[in-house]
Order: structure tokens, then sequence, then C-alpha cells
């Protein structure tokens, strides 16, 4: 077919434009620099997937041949077209819509937790909408708090189904559809289940492309503000090594700008008595799970073996192919390593009783929320981790002690559990873990120094990645996924056979925890993924040790307290194990 026959000339507010056979007039539009106000519509086409639903019909234009109403997100250019983006009849078709959906929603916004961060709001500001001329009966639904990753506030859905795009399309779990038609159409849950009795892995990417507060983090925020103002506690942070790289994009900042020296202050100004570093956990997490990969290897035991330091995939496992829970590494997640060792470890050297500390956790994810209140997570009756927040969670508690960010000086982490090296700072990203799991395990099955610490061929942001690694006579064959609907397939390969992996490393959010549930939104933006991805590699980078097994806080650890790597005391304090759970 000649490129001619591929292509169509249409007008755009009197712009004359030739564009592929194809093309919506949404993007036709933007190609020109017309600009269409758009609610429903989410571009996640560097996943796989636009949404074009084309429910809301906010971003409607007129076409003058016909005089019709169009909704460009769905509507494909054709031949001829002539388009009026800003003629009455589009403006006044697109405030009706928008005030149809105003009239059916709460008006909270002062109390929300999306309020000067809700897509419906701002657009209201744009469409100068200042008074709602549709009165009549609102949704009146319960709001579910059932789970302990993500609070469901049906009342303010608008029926965009993008939680449903991500759901079904990319992450693959099928917890969210449309239900029922007219005024009772909602988006929900099979039977009007709370998320708690789902399949819901509480990933959270629901929750970072909704457009209005209908789906949330659960707000953890004030029982961490009574801990620090309770004199007989002794409250404890930690930080995991994605948050260092997004939290600035809440303060101004360019995407992918490190700011850990700043967290760190912030944090002991908000009055927490010790500020330790998930990145420690994570190079312990590493030492024990290059061992026991190693067992596996030469014990010939169940391979592949399976990273485990993602919440949401494990509940994904859980659910979806409960016949492959061997697979998984029984390791903790460094979430969990540092939250036990804060009351066991922390509590026997400086003698603190364990009740009286509360573990406080910082992290890019929604999923970490649930993953903490798993029961086989605590000892003696006491969880690992009390509270999480959310990186976006920790910026408003920030904000609201009125504290100026970008006046912080950079502050150190507490000694005992916060020294870390450049492995642990690349497990934000998707193929950070395995990565650095690699440096390790050379060093250990060989006895030799690796000099070249960079495993290139894991890099990258595919969904699926395969990679190969010479340690003496072993070629070590690595998969990396990210995004549950990748993950499935991977799965799926171990189940019928066709998987020669020895180790495989899932994220469940895109990118890794740089994408996660609780990051600042990035509205699908793979360009701020990529930075947050870069800054944590320049941090690998920069550190003057950059393998797990170098770390010498962990290895003091074990010297006082731990043992060996793998040890009995080791896997009573950082190991665990996952169980079969119903697919609903």
């Amino acid at each position: 077919m000649k490129l001619i026959d591929k292509m169509v000339q249409c007008s755009i507010n009197g712009i004359n434009i030739t564009v592929e056979k194809g093309t919506t007039i949404l993007d036709a539009a933007e190609k020109v620099g017309i600009h269409i106000p758009t609610l429903c519509h989410l571009n996640l086409a560097d996943f796989g997937v636009v949404n074009k639903n084309a429910n809301c019909r906010v971003c409607v234009v007129e076409e003058e041949n016909s005089h019709k109403l169009l909704p460009s997100c769905a509507e494909k250019v054709v031949d001829g077209m002539k388009i009026q983006t800003d003629s009455l009849k589009a403006v006044m078709g697109r405030r009706t819509n928008l005030e149809l959906l105003l009239s059916n929603h709460p008006q909270d916004c002062l109390t929300c937790v999306k309020n000067l961060d809700c897509e419906l709001q701002s657009l209201a500001h744009e469409l100068n909408i200042k008074e709602i001329h549709y009165q009549g009966e609102k949704m009146q639904h319960p709001v579910d708090l059932t789970s302990f990753g993500i609070a469901k506030d049906t009342n303010k859905c608008i029926m965009c189904r993008r939680c449903v795009t991500m759901c079904n399309d990319i992450q693959t779990v099928g917890v969210l559809s449309p239900l029922k038609r007219g005024f009772d159409s909602v988006v929900a849950t099979a039977f009007h289940l709370d998320l708690g009795q789902t399949s819901c892995t509480y990933c959270g990417q629901c929750v970072s492309v909704c457009p209005t507060g209908a789906l949330a983090e659960m707000n953890d925020s004030p029982k961490v503000w009574r801990a620090l103002n309770n004199p007989n506690k002794k409250v404890i942070v930690q930080v995991a090594p994605a948050v260092r790289a997004a939290i600035g994009e809440e303060f101004g900042y360019e995407a992918g700008t490190i700011l850990t020296g700043k967290v760190v202050s912030g944090l002991k100004r908000l009055g927490f008595d010790e500020v330790y570093d998930t990145n420690f956990g994570a190079d312990l997490t590493i030492i024990e799970e290059a061992t026991e990969l190693i067992e596996r290897i030469q014990g010939e035991k169940t391979l592949p073996m399976l990273t485990s330091c993602c919440p949401a995939w494990v509940q994904f496992i859980e659910h979806q192919f409960p016949e492959l829970l061997d697979v998984p590494s029984s390791c903790k997640s460094p979430q969990q390593m540092v939250g036990i060792l804060t009351k066991t470890y922390y509590a026997e050297k400086n003698n603190v009783d364990p009740k009286d500390i509360v573990m406080v956790s910082v992290m890019p994810c929604v999923a970490k929320k649930a993953e903490a209140a798993r029961e086989e997570l605590n000892k003696d009756g006491l969880s690992d981790v009390d509270y999480v927040v959310t990186t976006r969670e920790l910026a408003k508690m920030i904000k609201e002690a009125a504290i100026d960010f970008k006046k912080l000086p950079d502050g150190n982490f507490n000694k005992l559990l916060g020294e870390s090296t450049g492995a642990s700072a690349i497990f934000g990203t998707t193929g950070g873990v395995i990565e650095a799991a690699t440096r390790t395990a050379y060093e250990m099955i060989t006895g030799k120094e690796l000099k070249q610490v960079n495993f290139k061929q894991m890099r990258g942001i595919e969904g699926i990645r395969e990679a190969k690694v010479k340690i003496d006579d072993l070629e070590l064959n690595i998969g990396i996924a990210h995004g549950l609907g990748n993950a499935r397939k991977i799965l799926e390969d171990i189940r019928d056979g066709k998987s020669n992996f020895h180790a495989i490393e899932i994220m469940a959010c895109p990118g890794g925890c740089i994408g996660g549930g609780g990051q600042p939104y990035h509205h699908g933006d793979i360009e701020i993924l990529k930075k947050r991805q870069k800054a944590l590699y320049d941090l690998d980078k920069s550190m003057p040790k950059r393998k797990s097994h170098e770390n010498e806080m962990v290895l003091q650890l074990y010297e006082d307290y731990l043992g060996k790597p793998g040890s009995h005391k080791a896997h009573e304090l950082l190991h665990t194990a996952y169980s079969a759970k119903e697919r609903i």
C-alpha cells in the first residue's frame, strides 16, 4: 500500500493537517498544538494500553459537515473532516457533560484526599464552572475501608474506567469491572464484595490512575501523628530507596532528583527518634536470597527461585497461582527485615521493650500497608512494622507541619540499621533486585572479586527481559518482569514447564517501585519513570561500596546476632512462608 493511502486530511479550527489513517481527533489536535480537555482518557501506550472508553464526553468537538458532537479521544479522523474544538456547541456540550458529572458527585473537596490533585476539580476550574444547573438524586454507596491498602469511595466514581483498564488489561488481576446500567452503573467488584474479600493485590495502580478520590491509599498518617505525640513510645522510621528519587516532585523538584538527606532531616524534624534506611534491609535481603539461590542450585532444589520483595506480586501468586508457592524465595522483604530487627536486635542493644517501639515505614507502595498487616509477619504478638505511609503521605505530613522542605539541611541516617551499599539503591527499579543479588552470588560462588558490577543486560524498561551471566562453569539464566500482566506470562511458563530460568525478579508495578501506587502521580508518563530509574542507578554508581555483602553494619549484625547467612536464627527472623488463597 502506498504511503498516501495511509494518510487522511482534515482541518482543525481552520488548520489543515495530514495524519495517518486511524489517528484520533485528540491526537491530531495535539500535533498542531490545540488543547482539548479530557477526563476519562488516559494514554498508557508505553504499557501497551490506551484508555479510550469515551465515557465522560468531556472531550467532545463539533464536526462542521454533520454538526455532530464527537468524542475526540475515540473518534478517528476521516478525509474531509472539519473539526471545531472551540465552537459554542462544543463548549456548551463539554460544560453540560461536566456539570452532569458534578451533579452526582460529593461536594467535599476541602476534606477529600485528592483536594488540589483531582482532575475533575481541575477541569471544573478550567471550564469556569461556578454553578451546577442539574440537581437530583445522588449515588449512595458505603465507603469500603475493609482492606489495609486501598480505600474505595464509589460515590466519587465518575465511571471513567481507568481503574478497570489498569486492573484488567495491564495488571490482569480482574477485580474491578463496570456493573449495572444507567444511573445505577458503577465500577465495583463482583457481587459488590469489599476489596478485602477479593483477590486484590493492593498494588495501587488503580489508585495511581483514578482522576478523583474514588480510589486512594488508606491514610495511616493520623496513627503516625498519634504515635509521635505519645511520650511513652520510641517511634522509629525507615525509608525505601524509591522514595528518595520521587518525593521531590511533591515540592517542585525535577523527577529523579535524589533527596535522601532532606528526607532524613524532614523525618527528624517531624519527631521520629531514629531514622533508618530500608536499603540496610535490602542489603540483608540480598545476602539471604543469594544464599538461598546457591543452595537451590547446588542442592538441585526447586528452580527457578523468584524474588519475594514485592508484596503485591506475592498476593498475586497466592491467589492466581497457588500451585507455584514453592518457587518464591522465603526471604521477607527489606521492609519487614528492618522492622523485625528493630524490635529484636535494636531493642536488645538499647535495652528497650519491643512493646514500646513503633515501627513506621515510608514506602512507594500501597501494598506495603497490607504486607505489614499480614498475620505471619509478627513475632510474639507484635507486628514487624506497625504503620506504613506512602511517599505522597509523607509529603503531606511535611507540608502539614509547615516544614520548608527545600531549606532542610542534608541529614544522615542513624547508624545501627542505616548503612547501605549501591546494590541496595537499585532495589527500587525493575531489574535492580536481581542485579544486586547477582553481584553477591557471583562472589559467593567463585570466591573471586567481581570487578565489573554493572550488569546492564538486566536493565531497561521492557516488560519482560532475559539475561545470562557466566559464573565459572555455571551460566545463570535470569528472567525479569514488571507489571502483573507480564508476571502472569512468566508464571504460566513456569507452570507449563517452559521456563529454564534459575532466578526471576518480579515487581508488580510498571517500572518497579519507582512507579509504585504510593508515589507522586506520573499519569502514565514513562519519561518520569525513566528519570527516577536513572537517579537510582546514578546513586548506585556514586556509592563507595556496591555489593551488599560489603555492608559492614550487616556483617556486624551477622557476627553479633544472626550467626551466618541462612542460619537458624536468620530463618527465624528474616524468612517466612506463603499460603494459597481463594481466587475471587
